[in-house]
């Protein structure tokens, strides 16, 4: 019903910085600076992304520069030691790749960010080939539409649908994101349907109802012809 959601390719960055597998530690530093990122896909061949070095993956570096692990925090922190005494984007790097369509959509890119607690995802092709890279305030820009854009969508999309029987009157208020459902409608259990398809409508902050039910006048009694 709703019109087509923007997907990750509306919003990417195309043009992205990467490093090959064999990038030393001070180039990959380097390179986030340059770029203002905290993550950077590692490529192979033509652009095929193998995995992701993020800051996460360097500061081990810095934390065990000067200190002599107990054997305990060397048994849980294996990995991170291991880390510790990289030089190169394969030795630094998170690999398999989390990385995420361009035709995925907006909700589910953020999903995927959410469960993984990572702030920019590679975006790759069929084939696994870099693409782009979406971040956080990519998935934020949907929140950019005019209010007036969302009332139309709205108005089209959910009002017309749901109120459009006789007796039912709704008029749309959208103010910086939340949306307002103003008037008369003929069946109140159409409400929280409502709310839920407002909701899905990209950009909207959160949805408010001023609605009242609009009874149908009493059928006059039949003519007594008797």
């Amino acid at each position: 019903m709703h019109g087509t959601p923007h997907i990750v390719s509306d919003v990417m960055t195309h043009t992205v910085a990467a490093v090959g597998r064999g990038a030393t530690f001070k180039d990959i530093v380097q390179l986030m600076q340059d770029w203002k990122i905290s993550a950077l896909p590692v490529i192979e061949g033509e652009g095929r992304v193998v995995g992701v070095v993020s800051e996460a993956d360097l500061l081990p570096k810095e934390e065990f520069r000067d200190s002599d692990p107990d054997r305990y925090t060397q048994l849980r922190r294996l990995s991170d030691l291991a880390k510790a005494g990289a030089v190169t984007a394969e030795e630094l790097m998170t690999s398999p790749a989390l990385t995420v369509r361009a035709d995925a959509t907006l909700a589910q890119a953020a999903r995927t960010m959410a469960r993984a607690k990572v702030k920019r995802l590679p975006v790759v092709d069929a084939l696994g080939m870099l693409e782009g890279v979406v971040s956080r305030a990519d998935l934020l820009k949907v929140f950019l539409r005019t209010d007036e854009d969302i009332a139309e969508e709205v108005r089209r999309e959910v009002v017309s649908y749901l109120f459009s029987t006789p007796g039912s009157n709704v008029r749309v208020d959208v103010r910086d994101g939340v949306v307002k459902l103003v008037g008369r409608v003929r069946d109140t259990s159409l409400v929280p349907v409502a709310a839920r398809l407002v909701r899905a409508v990209e950009g909207v902050v959160d949805v408010d109802f001023d609605l009242t039910r609009h009874s149908a006048p009493e059928e006059a009694p039949a003519a007594d012809l008797g």
